[in-house]
């Protein structure tokens, strides 16, 4: 595996996320943001931020198997968030863990998480992009 997560001794250790990741490898992968749509561009999930989620994780590892890599291989993951507050965590966290049962993955990768007034198409609600590194 080309990526080590660790939780330094001095560091908060949380549930969700890893504080750090080593990565080791000969490329990096850049993702753009992934959104909820289909491969033919249409909408995923009006509304809904647990299935728009679940459907931008689904793009994310479609975007990685396109460049040669896995989700094993991600570094860090940036979200967005239209008007988080805590509250939202709650549908996140089921539409994350819902890609991830689907994938057959581990979702814990170092995450920042940001909360944005607004994405670029009015019906959007999360936006997820990654940096892998792999062999």
């Amino acid at each position: 595996m080309s990526i080590e997560l660790i939780n330094p001794a001095g560091l908060p250790v949380p549930d969700v996320y890893a504080q750090v990741a080593v990565a080791r490898g000969s490329r990096t992968v850049y993702l753009a943001g992934q959104v909820a749509r289909t491969a033919d561009g249409e909408p995923v999930g009006a509304g809904d931020l647990a299935a728009q989620t679940e459907q931008a994780f689904l793009n994310v590892a479609t975007a990685l198997a396109g460049a040669g890599a896995s989700f094993a291989d991600v570094a860090k993951l940036t979200v967005y968030v239209v008007d988080w507050d805590p509250s939202k965590f709650a549908a996140f966290g089921e539409g994350a863990g819902r890609a991830a049962a689907r994938l057959g993955i581990d979702p814990v990768k170092p995450v920042t998480l940001i909360g944005v007034s607004a994405l670029g198409e009015p019906d959007l609600l999360v936006e997820i992009d990654a940096v892998a590194v792999c062999d």
